[in-house]
């Protein structure tokens, strides 16, 4: 079974940390691609061995990555 997830990666000092936010599960690497593998690693894992009542209770099967604009200053 496959599953489409959600990846966040930003830059954090001299690498990359890579966020799952529907799980709630990160990884990290030196470039993007990197973390973007760890990551998926990180989540196979994940999913091998949690529980299903773990995953049901952190899984959220909704997540929406958007901009907001905001006044500064």
């Amino acid at each position: 079974m496959n599953r489409k997830l959600t990846a966040i990666i930003e830059r954090e000092d001299d690498g990359y940390v890579a966020l799952c936010p529907e799980v709630d599960v990160a990884s990290q690497g030196d470039t993007i691609g990197e973390a973007r593998n760890n990551l998926k690693e990180a989540l196979e894992l994940f999913f091998e061995v949690a529980s299903p009542e773990e995953v049901t209770s952190r899984l959220h099967e909704e997540v929406y990555v958007t901009y907001v604009d905001i006044a500064v200053g």
